[in-house]
């Protein structure tokens, strides 16, 4: 559904009062919102563990989820996300390299605690790389420099047959949005 168009609205209220984005619908099931979207999925998927087994984790994973949702926002509005650009030498100002920082330290510390079953921040795959996809996309289109520690945990997720399959889906979109389309100025 083309987003920022005149009837945007109007399509998106045919499925849910919530007129943005992201909804999932689910057959008769409409939900909306990053975090509930997730809930709802751990749920219909409960052998997935997308909500670890382990309290500790699952608190971490529920915290680094929510601080995703509600934040970072220099980041989000200085690096568009544009799945399908590339833009080596993109230049990062300090509000959005102090969100880097953090997320950075976020997933460093859940690394450290949590990873040793695998490439992903809890070791498996969690709720937790599922909300930092975007940040994860950021960092390929704009050829942010990260640690190395996070540049193996990018490419670990980038390397994901659902995220290859979002990104060539992206590829073959039609729709431009120029105001998103950001260039180095």
């Amino acid at each position: 559904m083309p987003l920022y168009q005149a009837g945007t609205k109007s399509q998106l209220a045919r499925y849910s009062t919530w007129t943005r984005v992201p909804i999932l619908i689910d057959g008769p099931v409409t939900v909306w919102e990053s975090l509930a979207i997730c809930e709802y999925l751990a749920e219909r998927h409960a052998d997935k563990n997308l909500w670890p087994t382990d309290i500790r984790a699952r608190a971490m994973v529920r915290s680094v989820s929510a601080e995703m949702h509600a934040g970072f926002s220099t980041l989000r509005h200085e690096l568009s996300m544009d799945c399908r650009a590339y833009h080596p030498g993109f230049p990062v100002s300090a509000g959005a390299r102090n969100d880097l920082d953090r997320i950075e330290a976020l997933w460093s510390e859940c690394r450290a605690q949590f990873a040793s079953a695998g490439p992903f921040l809890f070791g498996t795959f969690s709720v937790a790389d599922a909300m930092y996809a975007p940040i994860a996309l950021r960092v390929r289109t704009y050829d942010v420099n990260v640690k190395p520690e996070s540049a193996d945990y990018v490419s670990a997720f980038l390397a994901l047959p659902a995220m290859q399959a979002w990104i060539d889906s992206a590829r073959d979109e039609p729709e431009r949005l120029p105001q998103f389309e950001r260039l180095p100025v």
